[in-house]
C-alpha cells in the first residue's frame, strides 16, 4: 500500500479540493457487522461448487489466506499472492479460466475498470467478479490522488460506467465498503447517465448511489444468486 507522509497528504489535499473537487457530505452505510468479503467468497464456493479463483491485489494476504477452494491465484506486484507482476502483465500471458475473480488491486477507475473487462474475458460460464471498495462514504476516502490512509479510490465510477454496458449483469452489495458483484450476462437494468463519466463528481455519487450502483442488500443479494 502506498506510503503518504504528512506533508504529501496536505499538498494532495489542498490540490484536490481547489482544482477537482471540494464536497462535505458524508454517507452512512449499513454494512452488516459480521459478514466479510472472505465470507462471501466461501458462500458462493460452496454454493456453486467453484474450483478456480483469482485474486487481483493481494497486499499482505488479508483475503487470499483466508480462501479455501482447489486453485488459487494470487497477482500483486509488490506483496501477497503466488504470482509478482502487474495485473495488466498477469493477463497478457494468462491462459487460465476462473469461476470466481475478486479484484482489489489499484483502486483508480481506470484500472479496475481494465481489471474488470480483462477478468471477463477469463472467466468461465457462470463464473462471478467481485470488486472490493465500491462504496466510499466521503470525499477523502474516494480522492484521486489519495491523500487518507483509509481509502476506496474511485472504484465506484468503474461500476458507473460499466453499467451502460449491454453484456453485464452488474450490483453492489452493501457489505465490507462496498462489493460489486459483475456477470457475464445481458445486462438487466441499463444504467442512463444524464452527463459523461469524465463528469460525474462525487457529489453526484453522494445523490445517486443507490440508482448508480444498483445497491443491494445481503440477504437480497442471497436471493438474487440462490
Amino acid at each position: 500500500m502506498e506510503k503518504l507522509n504528512k506533508l504529501t497528504k496536505i499538498f494532495k489535499k489542498i490540490y484536490y479540493k481547489t482544482f477537482i473537487e471540494n464536497f462535505k457530505g458524508k454517507l452512512k452505510y449499513d454494512f452488516p457487522s459480521n459478514f466479510y468479503r472472505w465470507d462471501l467468497i466461501e458462500y458462493l464456493i460452496k454454493k456453486n461448487n467453484y474450483t478456480n479463483y483469482l485474486e487481483i491485489g493481494c497486499d499482505q494476504n488479508q483475503l487470499f489466506s483466508k480462501v479455501l477452494i482447489e486453485n488459487k491465484i494470487g497477482v500483486d506486484p509488490v506483496s501477497g499472492g503466488n504470482i509478482r507482476k502487474t495485473s495488466d502483465d498477469f493477463f497478457k500471458e494468462n491462459v487460465n479460466k476462473f469461476d470466481i475473480v475478486f479484484i482489489d488491486g489499484l483502486h483508480t477507475y481506470e484500472q479496475v475498470k481494465k481489471d474488470i473487462l480483462n477478468s471477463v474475458n477469463f472467466l468461465n460460464e457462470n463464473g462471478i467478479i467481485l470488486v472490493h471498495d465500491c462504496m466510499p462514504d466521503s470525499l477523502g476516502k474516494q480522492a484521486v490522488p489519495r491523500y487518507k490512509m483509509q481509502w476506496n479510490g474511485d472504484v465506484w465510477k468503474a461500476i458507473v460506467d460499466l453499467r451502460q454496458k449491454e453484456n453485464l449483469d452488474i450490483y453492489t452489495c452493501e457489505m465490507d465498503q462496498g462489493i460489486g458483484i459483475i456477470t457475464n450476462k445481458k445486462n438487466s437494468s441499463v444504467l442512463k447517465l444524464n452527463k459523461p463519466i469524465g463528469k460525474i463528481k462525487f457529489k453526484d455519487y453522494f445523490e445517486n448511489y443507490k440508482e448508480y450502483m444498483r445497491v443491494i442488500s445481503l440477504p437480497e443479494f442471497k436471493k438474487i444468486f440462490k
